[in-house]
């Protein structure tokens, strides 16, 4: 299906060149002479690159044919992560790179959402939150509050993030996906 460059959006998913592309930003522009053109800062979906590319006002493109299917994390081997379809129990493979700062917070047996083109996985959505054990990090010093600070602490996954002084190793936390950001200990 094509659609205009009036209806680009933050989020919207086209293809170019073959490659399933998301809306980042776009500016349209009406210069005083010549036509008007919208700017644009497109990420792959495939490879994580950002680019700009400029569209002529009312130029159309295509949207990829993505589709979206609920898979289960089940081991890392080497740079690859292997994961499988939980309808047609069909197993499948994502390297590192594919994965981007996602394999950050993989913990085996969890559910995701694998995005694919063209049959091809190329991406993973992860849950918004997910629950990790501290295995590293500096003790607690009596006093410290939640509001005083924080300090590195090495999570299950091997992630790095920064917590508050009060957590100690063995604690689990929770933890936001999108931003990497501690949210709270979990009891």
């Amino acid at each position: 299906m094509a659609i205009s460059t009036a209806d680009f959006r933050k989020g919207l998913k086209i293809e170019l060149d073959g490659e399933p592309y998301v809306i980042i930003d776009f500016l349209h522009v009406k210069p005083g002479k010549g036509g008007a053109f919208v700017r644009t800062k497109l990420k792959s979906l495939a490879s994580g690159n950002v680019i700009d590319r400029t569209f002529r006002s009312g130029e159309r493109v295509q949207t990829p044919a993505l589709e979206e299917r609920d898979t289960q994390y089940l081991y890392k081997e080497g740079e690859n992560y292997h994961f499988m379809d939980n309808e047609t129990y069909e197993e499948f493979t994502l390297t590192e790179d594919q994965l981007g700062g996602s394999k950050d917070f993989l913990q085996e047996n969890v559910e995701v959402k694998i995005l694919f083109h063209n049959g091809r996985p190329i991406g993973v959505e992860l849950p918004i939150f997910v629950e990790l054990k501290i295995v590293q990090t500096e003790p607690g010093v009596r006093g410290d509050t939640a509001t005083g600070g924080s300090k590195p602490a090495t999570l299950e996954t091997g992630a790095v993030i920064q917590v508050p002084l009060f957590l100690n190793e063995g604690d689990v936390i929770k933890v936001d996906t999108r931003t990497g950001e501690y949210i709270e200990r979990v009891k």
